[in-house]
């Protein structure tokens, strides 16, 4: 005797039916699998897939790092509307502010030396260490990877050159390659720009050995895949090769060495600041240059015009370093921590001899 429950035992229609609402051979409803590829993409993006494979400690140094790379987005992003003054603004309309204010009042972070606003120094700041980061890391980035894909899939004498190159590039300190463009490009005058097309221009010449190393190892591995080879006999070219088979899977690394490069950006902008070849406070608002002019500070008991900047520049890169450590101890199976298996309870009625 044929019973409803039994997919056996059903008709053309009931079968129809029943594959219609269920995936094949997994008993799982097909609106369920609609639902995942159309989740899918977002789960497999950098951040987002992380966060999500992470637990424990792995995810509380993740979530730090957002949090605080987070909290300077939006000190950048917003700027106007959170500092209560300008980066270069002296007074207001009932007068110049004082030099050397403590903390509290109308100055919750005090002033400095030359009359301006700690507190709105700082947060106009996030805006020049993330132009750094974008136009410096972006560049040497997109210059890394072409070389690399070229590089390492053309190969012969070509290859050769690029990696004595690269090799050479990596030697220079990168600090000293930063007050050699300075000098270069805005002459030693720390107008805005000048500022952080010096750090921007130094940083992503260091940088491109980076990516290049790392793109032209996957690209030697992957053509000599199948996937690959069979491109070759369909006879694609080898500018599709490259674009459309190689690109993807050897760029799979790079947000985590752009969290961890990221954080030297910081340091290398803070550094020519601190050296004299910032910014000047008229141009725009750099930390570096602002920790510089705190040094005289320090010793007559005026410990806010230098703790603050200095704890602005600790805190970026310790949320970016958090985000790239993370990421990187997840992407190693190694040292990621895996999930506990949850056990489900199966009640004595549900088991079906």
């Amino acid at each position: 005797m044929s019973t409803p429950d039994n997919p056996q035992n059903q008709g053309p229609a009931e079968e129809a039916q029943t594959f219609a609402e269920e995936a094949p051979g997994s008993g799982v409803p097909a609106v369920a699998f609609d639902d995942r590829a159309k989740k899918s993409w977002l789960s497999r993006l950098p951040i987002i897939s992380h966060l999500r494979q992470s637990v424990g400690l792995q995810r509380g140094m993740l979530i730090t790092g957002l949090v605080l790379c987070g909290i300077v987005l939006i000190c950048a992003i917003f700027a106007p509307l959170i500092a209560p003054y300008g980066f270069n603004q002296l007074g207001t309309s009932e007068g110049n502010f004082g030099s050397k204010l403590p903390p509290g009042g109308t100055h919750i972070w005090g002033t400095t030396v030359g009359g301006y606003d700690v507190f709105s120094r700082v947060v106009w700041g996030a805006q020049t260490a993330v132009a750094v980061i974008v136009v410096a890391v972006v560049m040497s980035i997109f210059a890394g990877v072409i070389l690399g894909l070229v590089s390492g899939y053309i190969g012969g004498w070509l290859d050769r050159i690029l990696v004595v190159i690269a090799d050479a590039v990596y030697a220079f300190p990168t600090l000293l390659l930063a007050l050699v463009m300075s000098i270069a490009i805005s002459g030693g005058q720390s107008s805005a720009w000048g500022g952080i097309a010096a750090a921007a221009f130094s940083i992503t010449v260091v940088f491109i050995p980076q990516y290049f190393r790392v793109v032209r190892a996957e690209t030697l591995r992957l053509k000599a895949e199948p996937f690959v080879e069979s491109a070759i006999v369909l006879g694609a070219s080898k500018t599709r090769i490259i674009s459309k088979h190689i690109f993807r899977n050897a760029t799979r690394t790079l947000p985590l060495i752009f969290t961890l490069n990221s954080s030297e950006a910081i340091l290398t902008l803070a550094g020519l600041g601190f050296l004299g070849f910032g910014i000047e406070p008229t141009s725009a608002s750099e930390w570096g240059y602002d920790l510089n002019k705190a040094l005289p500070d320090v010793t007559s008991g005026v410990w806010w015009t230098a703790v603050f900047p200095g704890v602005a520049i600790v805190l970026t890169v310790l949320g970016i370093t958090l985000v790239g450590e993370s990421m990187n101890d997840l992407n190693d199976p190694r040292l990621r921590v895996r999930r506990k298996a949850k056990v489900k309870n199966v009640k004595p009625a549900e088991v079906t001899a």
